[in-house]
């Protein structure tokens, strides 16, 4: 088990320390912001959607470590999917950090985003994993809000 958290910390650390898909894709047309002012997370999703495909997906902001590479890993996840397979992503994602029955969910397909199981044992962290989340969803509904933890 310490064998699979120390993977696990190595994923995040390393989304943390070199974010993929940080900045604005090009030709993004929707964005969103999320606020976490628990921990002062902040961060904005751009999104590149033609089709009811993402077809891109890029970050900016800052925040803590699971903060960062939640976004990091969240961009690399969404890319090339369906807004409705996006949509069940976002949802199986939010069980995997907030319900036991999430530990099904980290064997249900979700790759590398089974890092984050961890979180839900630790309910103040859940918010930082799952702000990225909230921003691209409401990015994807075209909202352009600015979406808060609180």
């Amino acid at each position: 088990m310490s064998e699979l958290r120390e993977l696990y910390q190595s994923v995040i650390l390393d989304h943390h320390r070199h974010p993929r898909n940080q900045g604005v894709p090009e030709g993004a047309n929707r964005k969103a912001s999320g606020v976490n002012p628990l921990c002062g997370d902040k961060v904005t999703v751009h999104l590149a959607v033609a089709d009811d495909v993402v077809r891109a997906a890029g970050f900016e902001g800052s925040g803590c470590a699971i903060s960062t590479a939640s976004a990091s890993l969240m961009t690399q996840a969404i890319q090339g999917r369906s807004l409705a397979e996006v949509e069940r992503l976002f949802k199986r994602f939010r069980e995997l950090v907030t319900s036991k029955a999430g530990a099904e969910a980290e064997r249900d397909g979700l790759g590398k985003l089974a890092v984050f199981g961890g979180v839900r044992e630790f309910p103040v962290r859940v918010k930082c994993a799952t702000l990225a989340w909230h921003a691209m969803r409401s990015a994807l509904r075209a909202a352009g809000e600015t979406v808060s933890t609180e």
